[in-house]
């Protein structure tokens, strides 16, 4: 086949039929095939309504005319004879005759109203001009609360409840007050501080277990210098002058180097 030619040419002025290109093969899938197994294998279980294993109805016991509406009871005979009405008197009975009252009664109700007392009119109010009138009582515009035997005065339960949590409160400070004096430090006075002041000074060194071993389960960090007992000459301006002791600073808590002493 020749190429085609891409000078000019009068042969390309001659028209000619166009023909269409044949269309493309229409995609299809791989998995088509699977997709449709797939499909029917779990839409033909759901094909019924409610579970699979429900039994399906019979098909002679299909649903007929009329067969769900509800069931009257059935028709009972009517008697005539049993009426309620009150039975016809017979033609022998006669009414009762002759029986006549001597009561005015003209005069009884004319002395009724004369003697009774009158009615009051119902209290009303009108807010227009054209004379609507409303029920005066119900309106709020009488000053009916504030005229109570009992308006501004405190209830008798909220005093009571006022009263019991007073006393409350007032148990509650006395009982931290007796914890608070039971575990408050005795306060010394005046002459018990100088009498403690005052006192010679071989006094307080021999008191000083009393105070300074509470805890016997504790130990002088400075053992090591317990062993050497120490000489101390107290001297005291009052008294005179006691003879040379030994003391152990170690029963009391004290711990002091072997070369020093007390004066």
């Amino acid at each position: 086949m020749d190429p085609p030619c891409t000078s000019e040419s009068i042969y390309n002025l001659i028209p000619s039929d166009l023909k269409e290109p044949p269309q493309p093969p229409r995609y299809t899938s791989v998995f088509r095939a699977s997709i449709k197994d797939d499909l029917k294998k779990f839409k033909t279980a759901m094909k019924t309504m409610g579970p699979a294993k429900v039994e399906l109805p019979s098909p002679k016991e299909f649903l007929k005319k009329h067969s769900k509406e509800k069931m009257l009871p059935p028709k009972k005979k009517f008697n005539k004879r049993l009426s309620k009405m009150p039975a016809v008197p017979l033609r022998t009975d006669h009414p009762v005759m002759g029986i006549q009252s001597g009561k005015n009664f003209i005069n009884t109700n004319a002395a009724d109203v004369i003697v009774g007392v009158a009615k009051k009119p119902k209290p009303i109010y009108v807010d227009r001009r054209t004379g609507d009138k409303h029920d005066l009582e119900t309106s709020g515009l009488l000053p009916k609360y504030i005229n109570k035997k009992d308006y501004g005065i405190t209830p008798e339960y909220i005093c009571k409840r006022n009263e019991d949590v007073k006393k409350a409160q007032e148990e509650y400070n006395n009982c931290i007050q007796e914890n608070l004096e039971k575990a408050a430090l005795k306060r010394l006075s005046d002459e018990e501080r100088e009498a403690v002041l005052q006192a010679p000074l071989w006094r307080t060194v021999e008191t000083c277990p009393d105070f300074l071993m509470k805890d016997q389960g504790k130990q002088s960090s400075f053992e090591d210098f317990s062993s050497g007992h120490i000489s101390c000459a107290i001297k005291s301006c009052a008294d005179p002058p006691p003879p040379v002791r030994e003391l152990n600073l170690s029963d009391c808590g004290l711990c002091l180097s072997p070369s020093r002493s007390l004066l």
